[in-house]
């Protein structure tokens, strides 16, 4: 979309620039959490003054449009599907609900530097410093589910902890943390090397993608998880009441 305004229309500037925002955050990549630029870009894009801007985020601020987030930037506010803990689990309580025994085939933890897509999902600056866990679980017949977290650094996790346990668990027995909502995202895609070398499958085969951020009381972010589902070892079901 083209960032411009008429300089010579009797139209407040304030208000050229909010219908300009109106038009840009209906586009795909701020929809799904991409930052807008920042007010002192648009103002020297628009040849106007930062305080044009701010009256026109302003607005949208208030209407429940966008949020500022100090030190971070202005992001559409997205509304997503949200369950609560009361009917949502994490995949070991799932799996013993069944009365289905894991197996962790490979566990890992490594610090890491954010990148744009997790600093976003756990809305902290990138290079951020942030414990990656990357898990590998199934039953005899062989990998079941390639898990990838990534955990906000408030929490406190530094990596030595037993993730043989439960995850939520060791949240919030060891680190007063309460996992109380979980926003996800669902859908198929084909294996890439890395997911099918750690499922053992073939590059290019169907694989359920699930994406989770997860969230505490207070609506902060705690996890931003990844799960690679081996397709024929796992049907995602959903129950729904017609009200």
């Amino acid at each position: 979309m083209e960032l411009k305004i008429d300089h010579t229309s009797p139209v407040p500037l304030h208000i050229q620039v909010e219908h300009l925002l109106r038009e840009l955050i209906k586009e795909p990549d701020y929809q799904q959490g991409k930052l807008l630029p920042k007010e002192v870009e648009l103002a020297k894009r628009l040849g106007i003054s930062r305080n044009t801007v701010r009256q026109a985020t302003n607005k949208l601020s208030h209407e429940n449009l966008l949020v500022r987030k100090k030190g971070i930037g202005t992001r559409v506010v997205t509304s997503k599907v949200t369950t609560k803990l009361s009917n949502w689990y994490s995949f070991s309580d799932e799996m013993q609900e069944r009365g289905i025994t894991m197996i962790n085939f490979e566990i890992n933890t490594k610090w890491i530097e954010a990148d744009e897509d997790i600093s976003r999902a756990l809305e902290i600056p990138e290079k951020s410093r942030v414990l990656r866990l990357e898990r590998i679980r199934g039953t005899e017949e062989g990998p079941t589910v390639y898990f990838i977290s990534y955990f906000h650094p408030r929490v406190g996790l530094t990596g030595e902890e037993d993730f043989t346990q439960h995850l939520y668990e060791i949240l919030e027995r060891d680190y007063a943390t309460i996992p109380t909502i979980s926003r996800e995202e669902i859908k198929a895609i084909l294996a890439d090397e890395q997911v099918a070398g750690k499922l053992s499958i073939e590059v290019g085969n169907p694989v359920l993608f699930r994406m989770r951020r997860v969230y505490d009381p207070g609506s902060r972010p705690i996890e931003y998880n990844l799960g690679f589902y081996h397709a024929e070892k796992f049907t995602y079901s959903i129950d729904i009441e017609r009200k």
